[in-house]
């Protein structure tokens, strides 16, 4: 486990090219990210001099992997990686991303991404595992806007100016994913809201765009057609925006908020960590529906409706359960405060 101070400490001892003033932004970027002490790192980090060889990337990436699949293997019974049935597997690898220069839109994943990795036993096509299924999928959509330039853009990985590689985060990043969360939310909106939330945003629309009634665009409760929603831990302020312009409550927001102080950010598998604090939390009942919603570069934003078949329980292998599950949720007061790099503002939805 890594804390933040440790992460700072050993960014002093080995990043002896960066000036003074770049570690200090460092040190407040993770102080307000979210994030908890006791994350994952990849071991590579620890050595002196750091090395991060693509023979230690594959290290981790061979822990991560092997170890979630042969957990997954051992949880369902299952004998090896069939053709009747499709496994999900995330993670991202940490080693081999680590930048090392002074671009501060180049340094933001230094202090947000984590170790972490998920398996996960989708879906199955055979008729006599429908007794042994936790959900049924409802729902999926995956809209991508790489079609502009901002957009695609603003997620990538590329040469700073003295040649240091490293994936960078422009200043459009939240403009350009409440973007296409909309464009994802127009589709999924019409598969899951209610009669009621569909009159109230086609009446709001007509007001505004054809009688010019100055009112605010009407953002859809899809909490009344969701009980849980696990998104994307892409940063802390990645959550304040999405809670903000989906006018979701502390409540809707604390497995994700959670998921980001105890594990960082791991990518895509932090929406099953997510779900897996639901999990542990006893919160997943017969017929409550999930919705997954997560994000990367492209952009593309993916949306997952479930629908639990039946009472989900807490598992003995459940990543939460050693963790004093009755501790959480902690307070976040520590973190509070926007992070010090300016985003432009997004637009609400």
């Amino acid at each position: 486990m890594w804390s933040k101070e440790l992460v700072i400490e050993i960014a002093r001892q080995t990043c002896t090219n960066l000036p003074e003033e770049t570690l200090v932004f460092m040190e407040k970027l993770s102080e307000k990210s979210g994030l908890g002490p006791s994350t994952y790192l990849p071991e590579a980090f620890r050595r002196d001099p750091p090395n991060e060889c693509l023979e230690e990337a594959r290290k981790e990436s061979e822990m991560v992997i092997f170890g979630a699949v042969d957990e997954l293997l051992a949880k369902t019974g299952v004998k090896g990686l069939g053709t009747q049935s499709g496994k999900q597997l995330s993670t991202e690898n940490i080693t081999g991303n680590r930048y090392l220069g002074e671009d501060r839109s180049m340094i933001l994943i230094n202090c947000f991404f984590s170790v972490g990795g998920a398996a996960i036993n989708l879906l199955s096509n055979k008729p006599s595992d429908s007794h042994v299924a936790k959900y049924q999928v409802i729902h999926a959509v995956r809209p991508n806007t790489a079609a502009s330039d901002s957009s695609y853009n603003c997620v990538t990985r590329l040469e700073d100016s003295q040649g240091l590689l490293g994936i960078t985060t422009t200043k459009d990043l939240i403009q350009e994913a409440i973007k296409t969360i909309e464009a994802n939310l127009t589709t999924l909106g019409h598969l899951v809201l209610p009669t009621s939330e569909k009159i109230q945003f086609i009446a709001n629309y007509i007001a505004r765009h054809f009688l010019g009634a100055k009112v605010k665009p009407y953002v859809p409760n899809f909490m009344k057609a969701i009980d849980h929603v696990i998104t994307h831990v892409g940063g802390k302020h990645v959550l304040d925006e999405v809670e903000k312009n989906l006018k979701l409550s502390k409540t809707d927001m604390e497995a994700s908020r959670m998921t980001l102080y105890r594990f960082g950010n791991t990518a895509s598998s932090s929406v099953w960590y997510g779900l897996a604090y639901a999990k542990a939390k006893g919160r997943i009942k017969k017929g409550g529906r999930v919705w997954q919603i997560s994000f990367g570069s492209g952009f593309k934003c993916n949306s997952l409706i479930m629908k639990a078949t039946r009472p989900v329980d807490r598992e003995e292998k459940n990543p939460w359960s050693g963790d004093h599950n009755d501790e959480f949720p902690v307070d976040l007061k520590s973190t509070e405060g926007g992070i010090p790099y300016e985003f432009k503002p997004s637009k609400k939805i």
